[in-house]
């Protein structure tokens, strides 16, 4: 009996062991290559999923390099997105026979296809792009090689064009741009990041402090006239309305207000002088 309870024991005991080899090989991850291999037979969407989602890192990594380099109101999510068909194109074009890797292949593909969609946001024509490119390397290079800022006669040595087709040059190469109001003007220890929208001055806003003192100057010099004295005062420099108007507004001839206008003054002239040193 203790030898037949010792072999069952060790016979079970091996199952198990059998049991957990085969379990451990069956968990192991299939190799990407026999995703490649099913794909390029069947041609399934599931399949092509499947290497969309394990290359999608790729799409990532080039879009936020790419985005380093461009203004801030650009959206990463739009570049990966654009990113991401040039992946889909570059998996449909894939030549396993080629013995190329996949992911140098795809690289290039997916730049390409961002490139692209950044020429679709932007308005400027190319041929203008590549205008304002050729003036801008001639005009570093001459001013690394001279040590200062090229003359406009210098650029055109270089460029070798005369005075009228620099001038079409220097027009095509300032194009007017366009700029996010929303943009980060520049980063800030608080949560809200200062944008562009809040650093414009708002020429059309009055100033209130300028306001106030406007008011207080107004009432300091009607104070102490007459009310057709004041109505002069304030119809002819606030009103900006002349002799004649201010005449037919207050019942009176030209004469007697510009008569009234030169005394209030003389008056008002004395008065200040007791005050200059408050203003």
């Amino acid at each position: 009996m203790p030898k037949t309870t010792t072999r069952s024991k060790a016979k079970q005991k091996a199952t198990k062991t059998s049991h957990v080899k085969s379990s451990a090989v069956d968990d192991q991850p299939i190799p990407i290559s026999e995703y490649w291999l099913e794909f390029k037979k069947t041609g399934t969407d599931e399949l092509r999923n499947t290497l969309i989602e394990h290359y999608l890192d790729i799409v990532k990594y080039t879009a936020e390099r790419m985005h380093m380099r461009l203004p801030g109101e650009v959206d990463v999510e739009d570049l990966m997105s654009a990113g991401l068909f040039g992946l889909m194109d570059a998996i449909d074009a894939f030549d396993l026979e080629r013995g190329v890797k996949f992911e140098t292949y795809c690289s290039q593909r997916i730049r390409g296809a961002i490139f692209d969609e950044l020429r679709a946001m932007d308005w400027v024509p190319r041929l203008v792009r590549s205008r304002t490119a050729k003036v801008e390397r001639a005009r570093k290079s001459l001013e690394m090689e001279l040590g200062r800022k090229p003359t406009e006669n210098e650029i055109c040595d270089r460029l070798n064009v005369d005075d009228s087709e620099f001038k079409k040059l220097s027009k095509d190469s300032k194009p007017v741009g366009v700029v996010s109001l929303n943009r980060k003007w520049f980063e800030t220890d608080s949560n809200k990041d200062i944008r562009e929208i809040d650093v414009i001055r708002d020429r059309k806003q009055s100033n209130p402090l300028a306001d106030l003192q406007r008011l207080d100057l107004k009432l300091l010099i009607t104070k102490g006239l007459s009310r057709a004295e004041r109505l002069i005062i304030v119809l002819y420099y606030y009103e900006e309305m002349t002799m004649k108007e201010i005449g037919m507004t207050l019942d009176l001839s030209e004469s007697r207000v510009s008569q009234m206008h030169s005394s209030i003054l003389a008056r008002l002239k004395a008065q200040m002088q007791h005050r200059a040193k408050e203003f």
